[in-house]
């Protein structure tokens, strides 16, 4: 199984818009959106159920048995993230704040501190016969991303479902989640926006993803709306060698299209159109790596 990841160096750029509609070009039997901290892949490929859902355990977190505590304060003292709080007299421990580390439980001269597992988020898998869509969501505040990123694709990997080709929606940024997105990875398709700021996160997820060892390709959405930008994308792929596999127009077509629950290859529009060719030379790329 070839594994197609969209990518962008920042969010906004519509990378989930390509990424959807490359899934519908597709008629994809494998997918999935490693977006975790928001997941919003499903809202466009049409799931009509809920799909089957898992605790996903993260790092564990520190409880305090209140019959046990003698509140000699050392749990507080020695918590380098101030996640033992005092109230009316009780220790408790802050979840949010809390990393799992182990130093209170360590210090307690009674035992009555104690690390749990912790369910920091969901595993979502929507599976028939015909198709695996692997997603997951990240509850407010947890961490490990990356580890529920590989858990999403592993997810997806190991179901009954064959396919010679894997669609993926990977996170904004450079971050855990992404490095996470990348392993395993065959060719990154870099969704870039003709802006300052896009081109400079543009630059270091290619950096980043060269570092992975995969074939890179890059396109821009919006490109009209900075010409002056989208040509200096353009010789920058010319000048590192990267295939630039095409632009996409600002549409007000294909914003309504996603209102309403829609890839822009659903409607006839112009981004929609311009799209289709991005995929076709993306799938040509995907198709020579070996």
């Amino acid at each position: 199984m070839k594994e197609l990841l969209i990518l962008s160096g920042k969010g906004g750029t519509g990378k989930t818009t390509v990424a959807s509609a490359f899934i519908k070009l597709n008629s994809a039997k494998a997918y999935a959106d490693c977006d975790v901290d928001a997941p919003n892949l499903h809202l466009i490929t049409g799931e009509q159920d809920q799909g089957k859902r898992e605790d996903y355990y993260g790092m564990p977190k520190a409880y305090i048995d209140q019959s046990l505590c003698i509140e000699c304060d050392e749990c507080r003292q020695k918590c380098r993230f101030n996640a033992v709080e005092v109230d009316d007299g009780s220790y408790k421990v802050n979840q949010f704040a809390c990393e799992g580390c182990g130093v209170c439980e360590y210090v307690c001269p009674v035992e009555a501190v104690n690390l749990r597992p912790s369910v920091d988020g969901d595993l979502i898998l929507y599976l028939n016969e015909n198709r695996v869509f692997s997603t997951a969501k990240l509850k407010m505040g947890s961490g490990t991303s990356g580890l529920l990123v590989s858990q999403v694709k592993k997810r997806m990997k190991s179901s009954p479902i064959k396919s010679e080709i894997a669609i993926v929606d990977g996170s904004p940024g450079i971050g855990c989640p992404v490095i996470a997105s990348l392993s395993g990875a065959h060719t990154v398709l870099i969704v870039a926006e003709p802006s300052l700021s896009g081109i400079s996160d543009m630059e270091r997820i290619i950096d980043t993803a060269r570092a992975f060892g995969c074939q890179i390709a890059v396109c821009i959405n919006k490109y009209d709306t900075n010409i002056n930008n989208t040509n200096k994308i353009k010789e920058f792929c010319k000048e590192r060698s990267i295939d630039y596999v095409g632009e996409i127009p600002f549409d007000s077509k294909a914003v309504d299209a996603i209102n309403r629950g829609q890839t822009i290859v659903d409607v006839d529009c112009p981004s929609g159109e311009a799209v289709k060719e991005i995929y076709r030379a993306t799938m040509d790329l995907l198709k020579k790596e070996s």
